[in-house]
């Protein structure tokens, strides 16, 4: 190879030099009407560049002229750059470094081609660049380039959906790794080092950089197939490893990495592994605060500032919903634990679980040390921030009502950014998550009035925007918040029927109120039954698969509540058992018509054909009454 210090080879870096800047700096602002035009131009130099290389020959560091099968500038394609290394590797005894020399420029050539959508030809020049390195061993001279090549295909063949092929070439890269690590372990050389003069070469510390980010480009690669391949456990201990490698060896953009986090311990949550999760959230509260966040002053006067700020806003406001949605997890899934087959709290079941809770301390703890995030600057402010809320479940109201106020401080977080106006939808699901976290606190309330006033904050801040919202635009969100508030309404009443039921004689008020939340719940299920009719007001004969459960339940609801509205007025109270017949009719006629809906409502039909069959006669019983009366 000619000497780093001649003529010849100095050319040939500042060639690649200026590839490199072409490709990775100037396209940038390439032309949307010619947006390949720096890419082009970079294709050329790495040509020119094949072709001198391939015509150099290692002589005591002396520059000898070797074959001239072609001229600067001539076209290369893959079959060239082979052809070259074999002559190389036949007459070479260091032909592992000049065939990665080689190499690299088949690398570049190969990622040009795949950036400016010629797919078949960068696979080409990839393909002959692992051939020609098949034939060397795992050194120091090609580990890199190896690496780089094998992520390349893996990437080229995940975005032909070929997801086991990309599997084969990731996996391989990470065995690549592996085994040089255990094998030699010393710093290899960059794909820059092979065409860089001396003075420029990067130092020892930057080369283990670029080796160690290599691989966790094949980490990340990895776990993005993983997940596509449905192999969600895998996913995430690859988006985990790849996280803390970024914390370790590379210059990374915190706002981002802090996205990433959060988005894992959504993963780690729909697992019940709240202590993972818990992690990846303080972790990415932390790293996203060392981005600072531009004034509203500094905005104004700036374009770049201006959307700096606005999406540093947005990400920690998502990064708060990730929060609130940690909260509302931990909470219901303590409860799926805690109720009895009515829904209660089962006290018998809480005891069992204190006494259970004091064993998995000392495991949890283990546990922790193999996932966390070790990063010397932020480590203590991610400890501390994770001390803040449990990730044991709650087991009493105290507990719960900890990590409920946690969530609640979220909720607020969340709303300062996604506001009602311009984010209607984001805002409503917030509204919504602050709604359900006072749902499951109420759970753990033993004080029945308090619990119902718990609800009815549910109702205040739900209210308003089924009011606001226009169905026309805002369908399915109409639709949720209707039957939310039936449900909501639903609850209260039977609280207050508990209430009620420990009283001797339940005075006038208490009656007023009890049949108030029957008719609000009535007419919210009501408002989410029209909802399904035909523009011409024409209800369904078959009800859509999203709505078949709800729109039964609605109407088992609705029977039941006309059932339990008080009136001392007999022609009312038949009026309303009447109304209540034909509502647990058409849950039972449906079923019959269509047997296929039974068992999405199995309990429902079951009362309700018990009530078919059981409320005739008590209007019977009315009837003759209010007969004999007159």
């Amino acid at each position: 190879m000619a000497s780093t210090y001649s003529r010849e080879w100095r050319a040939v870096c500042e060639k690649f030099r200026r590839a490199q800047d072409l490709s990775e700096i100037e396209s940038r602002n390439d032309p949307e009407n010619d947006p390949f035009r720096s890419k082009y131009k970079a294709r050329e130099l790495l040509k020119e560049i094949h072709c001198v290389v391939k015509n150099f020959e290692v002589d005591d560091g002396e520059n000898e002229g070797q074959e001239a099968d072609g001229q600067i500038g001539e076209i290369v394609d893959g079959e060239a750059i082979n052809r070259g290394v074999n002559k190389v590797h036949a007459g070479d005894s260091t032909a592992g470094l000049r065939a990665a020399k080689l190499g690299v420029i088949a690398y570049h050539l190969g990622v040009n081609h795949i950036e400016t959508e010629e797919l078949s030809a960068g696979e080409e020049y990839l393909t002959n660049c692992m051939k020609s390195l098949d034939e060397c061993t795992v050194t120091r001279e090609n580990v890199s380039l190896n690496i780089q090549v094998l992520n390349q295909l893996g990437i080229l063949w995940a975005g032909r959906d070929e997801s086991e092929t990309a599997q084969g070439f990731l996996e391989t890269a990470e065995s690549v790794y592996v085994r040089y690590m255990k094998e030699d372990g010393q710093p290899p050389l960059d794909l820059i080092d092979f065409f860089v003069l001396e003075e420029d070469a990067p130092s020892q510390q930057e080369k283990i950089r670029r080796f160690e980010m290599a691989y966790t480009h094949t980490l990340y690669y990895l776990a993005q197939v993983y997940k596509n391949m449905g192999q969600y456990e895998r996913a995430g201990q690859y988006c985990h490893s790849t996280l803390q490698r970024q914390l370790k060896f590379s210059p990374f953009v915190p706002v981002d990495w802090a996205i990433n986090a959060a988005t894992l311990s959504q993963y780690y949550i729909t697992k019940s592994r709240y202590m993972e999760g818990r992690h990846c959230l303080a972790a990415a509260s932390v790293i996203s605060g060392l981005e600072e966040i531009p004034s509203e002053a500094a905005a104004k006067e700036s374009e770049a500032e201006c959307e700096k700020r606005e999406q540093l806003l947005q990400k920690r406001a998502e990064i708060a919903r990730c929060w609130i949605k940690y909260c509302l997890n931990l909470l219901q899934d303590a409860r799926k634990l805690l109720e009895d087959n009515i829904g209660e709290l089962d006290l018998d079941r809480q005891e069992e679980l204190q006494r259970a809770r004091r064993d998995e301390e000392e495991e949890e703890k283990g546990k922790r040390t193999a996932f966390i995030f070790d990063s010397a600057d932020t480590f203590d402010s991610i400890c501390s921030l994770e001390e803040k809320v449990n990730c044991q479940f709650p087991l009493n109201f105290e507990e719960a009502r900890a990590v409920f106020l946690v969530g609640q401080s979220y909720v607020t977080q969340a709303k300062e950014y996604f506001e009602i106006d311009g984010h209607v939808t984001d805002h409503t699901e917030i509204i919504q998550d602050h709604s359900a976290l006072f749902k499951v606190l109420a759970f753990f309330e033993e004080d029945l009035e308090r619990r119902c006033k718990m609800h009815k904050r549910r109702v205040d801040m739900l209210e308003p925007i089924c009011k606001e919202l226009n169905a026309q635009f805002y369908l399915l969100i109409c639709r949720q918040l209707q039957f939310e508030l039936a449900e909501t309404f639903y609850a209260m009443m039977d609280l207050k029927l508990a209430v009620a039921e420990k009283q001797d004689q339940p005075d006038a008020h208490t009656i007023k109120k009890f049949n108030h939340l029957c008719s609000e719940s009535i007419k919210y299920f009501q408002m989410f039954l029209d909802s399904i009719r035909s523009p011409e007001g024409k209800f369904p004969e078959k009800l859509e698969d999203d709505v078949l459960r709800p729109a039964l339940v609605a109407k088992f609801r609705i029977a039941r509540l006309q059932s339990k509205i008080i009136s001392g007025n007999q022609a009312t109270q038949l009026e309303n058992l009447s109304l209540s017949l034909e509502s647990y009719n058409f849950v039972v006629q449906y079923c019959e018509m269509h047997p296929e809906a039974r068992k999405a409502v199995e309990i429902e039909l079951e009362l309700s054909e018990e009530m078919v069959s059981l409320l005739p006669m008590k209007i019977k019983r009315i009837e003759s009454t209010v007969a004999s009366s007159s």
